[in-house]
């Protein structure tokens, strides 16, 4: 099981090793979603129904899942699972309440008034992967903020099973989360209706949820058409250690990462070097175990590494520098190092904070920030899911007080119909 080891000195290798991932929308992934987002738009439900056939290998008579069948898939999990789920989603629901933000006004004494009216989006789309690796947990993560923030109508996507069905744990989730329809449709064909509309799925306002390249890929190419959250990429876990941390503990949190995908990156920063040793070795006798080694190989071997540092200063340099998804600090004080970090998309104190808690169960939202992105993008949130629109009102007063300022302003910039505007309200009184 193959993981670098090296100095602080060939950091710049590691970093330009792993924004190499970025912009991973190759040409052969373009020009097929770009073909299916035409056909969707021209063809409606019969191009959604065609693509279902052709990538899902299924055969479908209706895409819209009935509240009926989303209930037996309910009962058909095992009791402990559902109460986990409720948990969860609790959990979840408890922290972006939070979240939530109002509107706000002030005024003055000569007649100003403005302020801030926010304001939900009508209708969301949420897209959930399924497949070989269906994401239940993130239903919960996208539906309930959107829900939280008093989105009118949810609608999710997620590919069919051989069965025609979506997985029965997403179904479950998005009952609990409360999603208003769920539709049988995955791929870049999904995205494509979500954006346009159909005559069965309704266009949407905005487009979240994670997937592979072509879901990317196709999201970024009906950005303006409506929103979406983010571009995803490859999972992601950096750790900074000192010698105070448990070597099998940071070997396990590693690996949670690994297994994800061969592009994902997972990254120990330590002060000791007794401490990398014995990682390595954990990883090694680890991995053996489980299932997915062989994507946990390939991720480890292509962006995997444990750097030895001077200093805890210089671990918390380069973490910001990478900017990562999930940042553990697994020392002694990790509280001491939390204002130091300013690029993360969120950070895990402890020894008994592992990132799985965050993806699952503990609240905070696992949609986040990728390749660096952590520089200047935010977790999923309440705010992802409601607009701004400021309000001002002027009194006729206030209005000739600055009505000198703004023709200025206005004939700096040449536009003197600008200025026209503002000095006609007052010019007959003037003659």
């Amino acid at each position: 099981m193959k993981i670098s080891k090296i100095r602080q000195n060939d950091f710049e290798k590691l970093l330009a090793r792993l924004r190499q991932r970025n912009g991973e929308e190759l040409e052969e992934v373009s020009e097929p979603v770009r073909s299916i987002i035409s056909d969707v738009r021209a063809k409606g439900d019969k191009a959604v129904f065609e693509y279902t056939e052709k990538f899902d290998g299924v055969v479908l008579n209706r895409l819209e899942i009935d509240k009926n069948t989303i209930s037996d898939a309910i009962k058909s999990l095992k009791p402990e699972l559902v109460s986990s789920i409720r948990k969860a989603a609790d959990n979840i629901r408890r922290f972006h309440e939070k979240q939530k933000r109002n509107s706000w006004f002030f005024t003055e004494e000569n007649g100003v008034l403005m302020g801030q009216k926010v304001t939900a989006l009508e209708r969301v789309g949420v897209y959930v992967p399924g497949g070989t690796a269906p994401l239940p947990s993130s239903v919960l993560m996208n539906v309930i903020p959107a829900k939280v923030a008093g989105v009118k109508e949810i609608i999710m996507c997620t590919p069919p099973g051989k069965n025609g069905l979506p997985d029965p744990v997403i179904l479950a989730c998005a009952d609990i989360a409360g999603a208003d329809r769920v539709f049988a449709v995955g791929g870049a064909q999904a995205v494509a209706a979500m954006a346009y509309g159909t005559e069965s799925i309704p266009k949407v306002d905005k487009i979240t949820g994670p997937g592979n390249i072509y879901i990317a890929t196709a999201k970024k190419m009906v950005y303006g058409i409506c929103g979406i959250d983010m571009i995803a990429g490859p999972s992601e876990i950096l750790i900074i250690a000192d010698e105070t941390a448990n070597a099998e503990f940071v070997a396990a949190d590693l690996l949670s990462q690994a297994e994800h995908d061969i592009l994902a990156s997972a990254i120990l920063i330590t002060t000791s070097c007794e401490l990398a040793e014995s990682v390595e070795k954990e990883i090694e006798k680890q991995a053996e175990k489980l299932p997915r080694k062989d994507f946990i190989s390939r991720s480890l071997s292509g962006y995997g590494a444990i750097i030895l540092a001077d200093t805890l200063k210089d671990a918390v340099m380069m973490s910001n520098t990478i900017a990562p998804e999930h940042l553990e600090l697994c020392v002694e004080n990790p509280f001491e190092l939390l204002g130091d970090i300013t690029n993360a998309g969120a950070v895990f104190l402890g020894n008994y904070t592992p990132e799985p808690l965050g993806d699952y169960m503990a609240g905070p939202n696992h949609v986040l920030p990728t390749n660096g992105t952590a520089r200047f993008y935010s977790p999923l949130s309440v705010d992802d899911f409601v607009k701004k629109t400021s309000v001002i009102s002027y009194s006729k007063q206030a209005l000739e007080g600055l009505m000198k300022d703004v023709c200025l302003f206005a004939e700096s910039e040449g536009l003197e119909a600008h200025a026209n505007s503002v000095r006609i309200r007052f010019e007959g009184e003037n003659k």
